[in-house]
């Protein structure tokens, strides 16, 4: 038996050419779903949307997993998301958000406990409280704290080792929130690295020799400067931001890259 060419008619069996709403035999109307029909993808997940997520690096080891970002909203987290990583315990149940504004990709950040990294692309306005990320190391920049090294009432000076006038410094940020190693600058800048720099990390295979910068300029501006390092600087954002084709960006142990498809 032949196969069918185009629509047949089920009153009279006459083949009904394709973008006709009736049958040219009998009259017999052709149903609307075979008039409006399109052709549709096997899975939802192979529609192109207008752009999606590609897992570069996780804790469950299945790198290049891809999320297509279709609908208005997708909620990223450990508990009750769309784009679920169950076994992150540095994501908060409802982590982040990435939404649509027009045309526009943003991310926001729900609250999270840990936040949203974005990956530097050009240096970076900072303020003192912001976090950032180089290596497998957290950071916090901090205003140096004013002077409180005067004597007792009965005018007794504490001992200790000399201090230097330092503008602002850089503190580590250790698991729960505690403060590790803290590095005041000398000059404008304090640099960061594996190596031969203000605050080294020689064990930390993710960190380059030299891999970031933080400065001061004459304004009272700060600036945190990415130096050509291999796995990037990340900076923890405030709300929501604005992402391109490209970007890179860390949720708790997940690094994710941004592809835009329309």
């Amino acid at each position: 038996m032949e196969q069918a060419r185009n629509y047949v008619c089920k009153e009279c069996s006459t083949p009904v050419p394709s973008g006709h709403k009736f049958c040219g035999r009998c009259g017999g109307p052709v149903p609307q779903e075979i008039v409006e029909l399109q052709v549709r993808f096997f899975g939802v997940m192979q529609s192109p949307g207008k752009a999606r997520l590609t897992l570069i690096r996780g804790d469950a080891g299945v790198e290049g997993l891809t999320y297509s970002l279709q609908g208005a909203e997708h909620v990223a987290g450990r508990l009750d998301a769309q784009i679920l990583f169950p076994e992150d315990f540095w994501l908060s149940g409802k982590h982040a958000n990435f939404l649509y504004r027009g045309e526009k990709l943003f991310v926001r950040d729900e609250g999270s406990v840990n936040g949203v990294y974005v990956r530097l692309r050009q240096p970076v306005p900072l303020e003192p409280g912001d976090l950032f990320l180089c290596g497998e190391q957290v950071f916090r920049l901090e205003a140096t704290p004013k002077d409180s090294s005067g004597p007792d009432p009965d005018m007794t000076y504490f001992y200790s080792s000399p201090k230097r006038p330092s503008p602002f410094r850089v503190v580590q940020v250790l698991r729960g929130g505690h403060s590790g190693l803290v590095t005041c600058a000398r000059e404008n800048s304090i640099s960061v690295g594996r190596e031969e720099n203000d605050i080294n990390f020689p064990e930390d295979v993710y960190m380059s020799g030299a891999h970031a910068r933080v400065e001061l300029s004459p304004q009272g501006k700060y600036t945190l400067v990415d130096v050509g390092s291999k796995n990037g600087t990340y900076v923890r954002i405030h709300g929501e931001r604005e992402l391109t084709h490209g970007e890179y960006l860390f949720l708790g142990k997940q690094l994710l890259r941004v592809e835009m498809t329309a």
